[in-house]
């Protein structure tokens, strides 16, 4: 594990959730263009990476007025729709309240966009989403997942276009309906971006020191990655039983296998993590996991674990999915590791420890913020909204 005696401060990552209605209203009504993003409720997942970062990739574009609203506040939905040109429906499921919103607006010759970033809008796919999560197909369940896809997909059908995180999602999108779909990639926001800096810049100093553990960081962030972990759960065990400097670190939601509980104090579990807390756990480990078994459902996702990681100076081995196998270049800006070679690649990872560790870490941080920083998709965020004008 890394150790820095003088960590930086961490200060309370912020959303903007605190602005008042009216605020927000008068902040979409500055500039030329004006967009207004819909969520249900804000939280610390998809509206932090689809809404709120991409009014901060916005914002310094002077002639695009941005704000974000809830599903709540459509009571108010004359006036949100008569102040924006383009109206962005962040992974909303279909309601009453949402197809007014979309008739009046197409009434007044105003744009509709669907965001999404998973695959949950065709019902086509829900049995091979439920068997890769491990869920039962009991008749409640089944009832739940084909009537939340089918509303989330009803909704997507009534919009202009779609934007999506990444080509392969946009395929699935464009199977589905006959609508334009276009990537916008997530991207981190610049409380992330300062605070990783700083502690990259420890890690990288002469001044970083290891405790001589090597820890891995499973980072899961939500209970449906239970069957992914398993992947890679042999190699990581034998590894322990081989190495006592290896500790496995699982921050969120997991089901660890009672095989672990023979290691005590070399397994380490965190609860879910404020975004810039999770920065610092993240830091901390020599080697950031992210199994995921290759199916139509993880070909979707989007790559932010591994930037998320390379913005702290931290190494990721991922399976070679879509969105991964772009972005990590093997044994360059990481490793990818074919599902039956996990050990073998960890243990190149780790051996990476005494030889081009952080020369792959530099190269990782590198890539992060020249792609995954707001300022560097600000014109990619405007030109998918505003396309007569280029952005």
């Amino acid at each position: 594990m890394f150790i820095i005696s003088d960590w930086p401060a961490t200060v309370p990552a912020t959303t903007p959730v605190d602005a008042p209605f009216a605020n927000r209203l008068a902040a979409l009504a500055r500039g030329a263009r004006h967009v207004a993003y819909i969520y249900p409720k804000p939280d610390n997942s998809t509206f932090r990476y689809r809404v709120a970062n991409m009014l901060e990739a916005l914002n310094p574009l002077s002639d695009i007025g941005a704000s974000w609203f809830t599903e709540a506040e459509l009571l108010h939905v004359e006036g949100i729709v008569q102040a924006a040109d383009v109206i962005v429906l962040a992974r909303c499921k279909y309601s009453v309240r949402f197809a007014h919103l979309i008739a009046l607006a197409r009434a007044h010759g105003k744009r509709v966009l669907f965001d999404i970033d998973d695959l949950v809008f065709d019902t086509q796919y829900v049995l091979a989403v439920l068997n890769h999560l491990g869920h039962s197909r009991e008749e409640i369940d089944l009832d739940y997942w084909f009537a939340d896809y089918g509303r989330y997909g009803a909704l997507l059908r009534l919009c202009d276009g779609v934007i999506v995180t990444n080509e392969f999602l946009a395929a699935r999108v464009r199977d589905f309906a006959p609508l334009p779909a276009v990537v916008v990639p997530n991207f981190m926001n610049s409380a992330q971006l300062a605070y990783s800096a700083s502690i990259r810049a420890h890690k990288f100093s002469a001044r970083c020191e290891r405790d001589g553990r090597i820890h891995l960081g499973y980072f899961s962030g939500s209970p449906t990655h239970n069957r992914d972990f398993e992947l890679l759960q042999t190699a990581v065990l034998r590894l322990m039983a081989e190495d006592p400097r290896v500790v496995l670190r699982v921050v969120g939601q997991l089901d660890l296998s009672d095989r672990f509980t023979r290691y005590g104090d070399r397994v380490e579990v965190f609860p879910m993590q404020d975004v810039l807390d999770l920065q610092r756990l993240i830091a901390e480990v020599e080697i950031n996991l992210v199994p995921l078994r290759n199916n139509v459902f993880t070909n979707c996702k989007s790559e932010l674990k591994f930037f998320e990681a390379a913005a702290t100076g931290t190494i990721t081995v991922a399976s070679p999915t879509f969105a991964f196998a772009a972005a990590i270049e093997d044994g360059r800006t990481g490793f990818l590791s074919a599902a039956q070679n996990w050990c073998q690649t960890l243990e190149r990872a780790m051996q990476s420890l005494d030889g081009d560790y952080f020369s792959i870490a530099n190269s990782a941080a590198e890539l992060a913020l020249e792609r995954y920083a707001p300022e560097r998709q600000s014109n990619t965020v405007a030109a998918v909204l505003f396309p007569a004008i280029g952005g």
